[in-house]
């Protein structure tokens, strides 16, 4: 939280250099996840490693965590800067955009990645994960699928039917299987 936020970025790559150091998988096959504040996890970690992953999944990141925490007229907004720090003081802002994933995107092997969000969601605006999608498939030095899924009928939380929350993680599996190249189809 606040000044420390940079630990959790620090210490998700040191597990995943573990994990390739020691023989339990290879980049090529490593996927990471996280939703809402851990897709702001992701997104950060991808923008300082992204060569350690395959594939990315994020449910309605929290990606442009800057011009959010700057919007006091956002309904969480002002609430989070517990968390975050109120960017109007200017050693708070520095540190936000130092790790805030939309404003740090450049030019890299970005992984794979499948993005949802979600039209009616009060915490995480549709167009945050819609720019930062956006600005990936620009930089991107690799040619991989940068996918976005909008849930125009869905909150934070995703689809609320009783099925269709299996047809969105069915779709997340069907998306990962295939970039991993293990949605081969059985002949029949």
């Amino acid at each position: 939280k606040l000044f420390g936020k940079h630990n959790t970025f620090d210490d998700f790559i040191a597990c995943a250099e573990n994990l390739i150091e020691t023989k339990r998988t290879v980049p090529e096959k490593l996927v990471i996840h996280g939703a809402s504040a851990g897709g702001l996890l992701v997104g950060a970690v991808l923008n300082l490693r992204p060569e350690l992953f395959s594939v990315a999944v994020t449910r309605v990141p929290f990606v442009d965590v800057l011009n959010t925490m700057l919007d006091a007229s956002l309904p969480l907004t002002v609430t989070e800067w517990e968390e975050w720090g109120n960017p109007s003081d200017p050693r708070v802002h520095a540190y936000i955009r130092s790790y805030s994933p939309y404003d740090n995107v450049s030019e890299r092997p970005y992984p794979h990645l499948w993005v949802t969000a979600g039209l009616n969601d009060p915490r995480v605006g549709y167009w945050e994960p819609a720019k930062w999608v956006a600005r990936l498939r620009a930089a991107s030095t690799r040619r991989s699928v940068i996918a976005l899924k909008t849930e125009l009928d869905a909150g934070h939380g995703g689809a609320s039917g009783r099925y269709d929350r299996l047809r969105d993680l069915a779709d997340e599996l069907a998306f990962v299987l295939d970039r991993l190249g293990m949605a081969e189809v059985a002949p029949s």
